[in-house]
């Protein structure tokens, strides 16, 4: 198996930035990328303020968050990023965006380099054949939040490996996971089942079934979920659960899965959930309040 001892994250969003957390913490030096400077900047912000809840909830000492600080280097250069052992793309959840990045990307890797997705919806068979190196390439999806979540998806296509398959087994247990094979279907196991019931809780909104507020209440103390769908969704955000929605509805062909249209008027609004401040709740006061 590949050893690996260097990560490259490639976009510093939510997931980006949890991405690196979590592998900084395990001991892996980490390059982070992204194309803006300022989204660097939020993202180690970000990093720090959620190993600084660690280290008062007693779950790592102050040395091990300094340590993890120390082993992330932030910048908006592709070329290091391909010199490490293992690629981790996570920008927005969009087709031609993610085979750009991998194009860009590709003049700077390194022969030995696995590339990998945390693409929660797309073909990895289709990514990878973009890539001089589709048996060494996988998706490696994350649930968010990443550093609670204990799951990683293992999403094999096609061409991919054993070897890649393996090394990357070891990775998940290394950071402390549980990983959970996927064949490449759209959207795989997890959002293959949750995205779909929460645009089924957007169209029970829609029919005037329930309200926001009732539908999540039923769903949270009526099937003992954490969150009811609508909150959840905005903590997705919108246009990720819209964008999953059109990959199984044009995967698979079948009209179960069309999306809400009032999914689609909220990302037509650009009210995206929480990122935005609004969504199905409305988040700029002290208290969520729904929007509809």
């Amino acid at each position: 198996m590949t050893d690996i001892r260097s990560i490259g994250v490639i976009g510093a969003g939510q997931m980006g930035a949890g991405i690196a957390h979590v592998f900084a913490l395990a001991g892996y030096d980490v390059q982070m990328s992204d194309i803006s400077e300022e989204a660097l900047t939020r993202a180690m912000d970000s990093i720090t303020a959620n190993l600084e809840r660690q280290v008062r909830g007693d779950k790592i000492t102050e040395a091990e968050m300094k340590a993890a600080l120390a082993r992330i280097s932030p910048t908006i250069d592709l070329a290091p990023v391909g010199a490490t052992d293992l690629v981790i793309e996570a920008a927005t959840e969009n087709e031609a965006l993610k085979h750009e990045i991998f194009r860009n990307l590709a003049p700077h890797l390194a022969d030995h380099t696995i590339l990998t997705s945390n693409t929660s919806s797309i073909s990895i068979t289709r990514l990878a054949s973009g890539t001089d190196r589709p048996e060494r390439f996988m998706g490696f999806h994350f649930m968010n939040p990443v550093p609670v979540m204990q799951l990683v998806e293992l999403i094999r296509g096609i061409a991919t490996n054993e070897e890649t398959v393996e090394t990357l087994r070891g990775v998940v247990e290394r950071i402390g996971k549980t990983a959970s094979s996927a064949e490449d279907f759209p959207a795989f196991i997890v959002n293959r089942i949750l995205v779909p019931m929460i645009n089924e809780a957007i169209y029970t909104l829609y029919e005037g079934v329930g309200t926001v507020r009732s539908i999540d209440t039923s769903l949270k103390l009526g099937a003992n979920h954490p969150l009811g769908p609508l909150e959840l969704a905005d903590f997705i955000g919108l246009d990720t659960c819209l964008a999953i929605m059109n990959v199984l509805h044009d995967g698979l062909a079948d009209t179960k899965y069309r999306p809400c249209p009032l999914l689609v008027k909220y990302v037509e609004a650009g009210w995206l959930g929480r990122k935005t401040d609004r969504g199905f709740y409305d988040y700029r006061g002290e208290e969520p309040v729904p929007t509809r």
